[in-house]
């Protein structure tokens, strides 16, 4: 299947996030702050990246805005999962780049669903 990125401060949403991907047969990288998260995506190349948007050096949607404008990395889908619920929180995520936002705690359904749009 694909190779997934997901950039998650959180350890616990880390865990609970990776072991769905795996059970539906993603490889799945993990980075826990914005910083790493991007430096994994120059060097791995990832088919999809899920990240966090509140998280230490570097938020979510700087690093989605990075990927997109980047040459090298703006065909890599991004999925921003976040506790910012507000409608605002989701435009501006959607406006930097990414083509999914998810609100925590993700439900399983919806995290399926989002990463194979993704990936289709």
């Amino acid at each position: 299947m694909a190779t997934i990125l997901l950039i998650e401060d959180a350890k616990t949403e880390s865990l609970v996030i990776s072991k769905i991907l795996k059970s539906i047969g993603h490889t799945v990288l993990n980075a826990e702050n914005g910083e790493d998260g991007l430096n994994l995506v120059q060097k791995e190349q990832p088919d999809l990246v899920l990240s966090d948007i509140v998280m230490p050096k570097m938020d979510g949607f700087q690093v989605c805005r990075k990927i997109k404008r980047n040459n090298n990395t703006n065909h890599i889908p991004v999925i921003l999962i976040s506790s910012k619920t507000e409608d605002t929180d989701r435009f501006w995520g959607l406006k930097q780049g990414a083509c999914d936002y998810l609100n925590k705690p993700v439900e399983e359904g919806d995290l399926v669903a989002s990463v194979g749009g993704a990936l289709s």
